[in-house]
């Protein structure tokens, strides 16, 4: 077993000078341990607030979960409440250990408050810390300007937007419970009800609307919103990595330029797309190459191209993170 101590203390090393700047921002939740580059594979621990939640996955090894929670109890500061969720049966055996007398929690990231949860379906508990840095990019642009976030899970790209002065924001899911979410992370930072939108709707169909596209449907008994095409000062692509609906298939390795060019189509001129792309077996440059080469056959070129690197501590050392976000100018 490795020593879990040493491992700790080097991450909180690395992590020194991103935490004296996040603290400095008014955030309280980032990555403790990313134990597939950090020596202790399949384990991920995480701050949200006075949340402390460790995540076990498949080559997670065997024994670590009482270990690993008695070297963070003993790191713990006043407060802070642990929770282990083992992954390690798949998504049908999930087992949660040291579980709270309470589920939800809140944390903060650059003054915006967020909803968490220690037990959850999904691998992030409605706060994806890894995008901190696309957020803090959207932060900076937003002033002023449209804003239109799709797939937006808990809406927390949009309720960023709005609170650094976007002129209107609308959030698009397919996920009712997600948008909810959205919804009450909007109230708990009194964001105004005439500057955010929430739209259950397939992003394809809307995309697709946006950008002035025919909306294809596998069944003509499928309806869709109708939605007017316009464009956006600042549009947030943040896809799964597979997904099929009666509008067509996200599909992040095979047909990422499917979802671009809409998305680029409904980016306003002087505009800016933020794009992510999950699949860590996609390469960065192949993925970026294929961005430009869909930009230009769609009449648009990309003025300029900006690599989003993600913060300290998710660290890579090969320079390949598994997350990969750029910013597109228009």
């Amino acid at each position: 077993m490795v020593h879990l101590d040493d491992l700790l203390e080097r991450a909180s090393a690395r992590r020194s000078a991103l935490l004296e700047r996040l603290r400095a921002e008014g955030t309280d939740c980032w990555r403790l341990l990313h134990g597939a580059t950090e020596g202790l594979p399949g384990v991920a621990v995480d701050r949200y607030g006075e949340l402390v939640l460790v995540q076990l996955f498949r080559a997670a090894p065997d024994g670590v979960e009482e270990p690993l929670a008695d070297a963070l109890r003993e790191r713990a500061a006043a407060g802070d409440v642990l929770v282990v969720v083992d992954r390690r049966g798949g998504p049908s055996a999930v087992r949660v250990s040291a579980a709270a007398e309470r589920n939800e929690f809140v944390c903060s990231e650059a003054g915006m408050r967020c909803l968490v949860r220690a037990e959850h379906a999904g691998q992030d508990p409605w706060l994806f810390l890894d995008l901190r840095a696309g957020r803090r990019m959207v932060r900076t642009l937003a002033n002023g300007r449209s804003v239109l976030n799709l797939f937006a899970y808990t809406c927390t790209a949009g309720i960023a937007a709005a609170q650094r002065g976007a002129s209107e924001v609308l959030n698009v899911d397919f996920s009712q419970g997600w948008l909810d979410v959205g919804r009450r992370n909007a109230r708990l930072n009194d964001v105004d009800d005439d500057r955010v939108r929430f739209l259950r709707q397939d992003c394809l169909a809307v995309l697709r609307q946006l950008a002035g596209m025919p909306v294809a449907r596998r069944s003509q008994r499928r309806t869709f919103r109708r939605v007017a095409p316009r464009t956006f000062d600042l549009v947030v692509l943040d896809p799964p990595r597979l997904a099929k609906s009666a509008f067509g298939t996200v599909d992040l390795v095979g047909d990422y330029q499917s979802l671009f060019k809409p998305a680029w189509l409904a980016t306003a001129p002087g505009g800016h797309l933020l794009a992510t792309n999950n699949v860590a077996s996609v390469d960065r440059d192949v993925w970026v190459a294929s961005l430009w080469r869909c930009a230009d056959k769609a009449g648009r070129p990309i003025a300029r191209l900006e690599i989003v690197e993600p913060d300290a501590d998710f660290p890579s050392p090969d320079g390949r993170p598994p997350l990969k976000v750029v910013l597109c100018s228009a």
